[in-house]
């Protein structure tokens, strides 16, 4: 069978062939690095529960660094959104991402997935098969907290996108 993962990546130098770390479920233990990670990135602080996460961590090694997280959470209106995405600075560049991305898509393969970003992200989630939504498509949850954010980054000069990915069997 072909690694689910290894061909949304492709078989570039950004590959998770060339990434030395291993995708792992989170556990409880994991928890405080999660929080901490997501607040050194300056990501939403909310719903960060350790169950919905994968973790990279360096040299495959349980014990080894942890320097990626991601997560798919699930909102109140039912939809679900691929979040809390983050690498390390040191780390960024090589892979890291995409390999949690791609772990989290491959676990989720009849999910309709949503997901926030900046604008200049937007090329970067289409490689994963996600596309833009007009506001008009939004979820109720999307739609009540995005306009509220862009109105607020406006004074910073940040758009947020919401973009969806159909289900894949």
């Amino acid at each position: 069978m072909a690694d689910p993962v290894g061909s949304l990546l492709g078989a570039g130098p950004r590959s998770l062939q060339q990434v030395p770390v291993k995708i792992r479920p989170a556990i409880e233990q994991d928890q405080p690095t999660i929080r901490r990670l997501i607040k050194d990135a300056r990501l939403n602080p909310m719903s960060l529960d350790w169950p919905n996460f994968v973790m990279a961590q360096e040299d495959g090694k349980f014990d080894g660094e942890v320097v990626g997280v991601g997560q798919v959470k699930t909102h109140g209106d039912g939809s679900r959104e691929l979040a809390s995405i983050v690498v390390v600075p040191a780390r960024q560049g090589h892979g890291i991402g995409s390999a949690v991305i791609g772990t989290l898509l491959a676990n989720n393969p009849g999910a309709v997935l949503h997901l926030t970003c900046r604008r200049e992200l937007q090329g970067y989630y289409e490689r994963f098969g996600f596309r833009r939504l007009n506001r008009a498509d939004y979820p109720p949850y999307f739609g009540r907290l995005i306009p509220l954010v862009n109105l607020i980054g406006r004074f910073a000069g940040t758009r947020i996108l919401v973009m969806r990915r159909e289900a894949s069997l």
